[in-house]
């Protein structure tokens, strides 16, 4: 019985260290890291900041890149990448409300946090029946994770105050905004192309 577990768990730990697992892990490793730089009270703080995010964005793309490159796709990583995704957009808003204090970002950072858990449990569902195609990342859910992490990158790497005469910080706001309408939209795709399944009262 000892021989089998060991045996699965070294059939785990030889699933979770490639070069892809190991680039998504650094990005939720990063993380802590991340946040210690965020509160640091200078302006490097938001420049370390922001090169960490755009990192993870980066490590973002080339995880999946190499994966699909060097055959090294697994269930442990399709699990994780996602994961990975949303802890990093999820923190880098929290933080970004917290530190403007305005409902200019909140309410979007409100509506994409909610979005992710949406279609999150979206996904379980269509999967607990076999249906995970009709909830893959659809052209449009690209393009929003695009603008949504510049957003992101913009806003981190200026100083936390609204101002019109912050001609960066007005760009990263009007993205931020346009990400949401794309968030909404992909969120109304996924849901009609899950309809059917939703009504189904088995």
């Amino acid at each position: 019985m000892e021989s089998k577990i060991d045996l699965h768990m070294w059939n785990f730990k030889m699933l979770a260290i490639n070069v892809p697992n190991l680039l998504t892990l650094l990005r939720i490793v990063l993380i802590p890291v991340f946040i210690v730089f965020y509160y640091l009270p200078n302006t490097w703080g938001y420049l370390i900041t922001t090169g960490i995010f755009i990192f993870a964005c980066i490590t973002d793309w080339l995880d999946g890149y190499l994966a699909r490159r060097w055959h090294q796709e697994s269930r442990f990583g399709a699990f994780l990448d996602p994961v990975a995704d949303k802890l990093i957009v999820v923190v880098a808003l929290v933080l970004l409300v917290q530190s403007y204090g305005t409902a200019l970002i909140s309410i979007p950072a409100l509506i994409i946090i909610s979005r992710e858990i949406v279609i999150s449990a979206l996904r379980e569902l269509m999967a607990e029946h076999g249906s995970s195609k009709k909830v893959a990342v659809a052209y449009v859910g690209k393009v929003k994770t695009f603008l949504q992490m510049t957003s992101i990158a913009i806003l981190l790497s200026q100083p936390h105050i609204i101002s019109s005469t912050n001609y960066i910080g007005v760009v990263g706001i009007i993205l931020l905004y346009v990400s949401v309408v794309l968030t909404l939209w992909s969120m109304f795709i996924y849901l009609n192309a899950s309809w059917g399944i939703l009504q189904n009262a088995e």
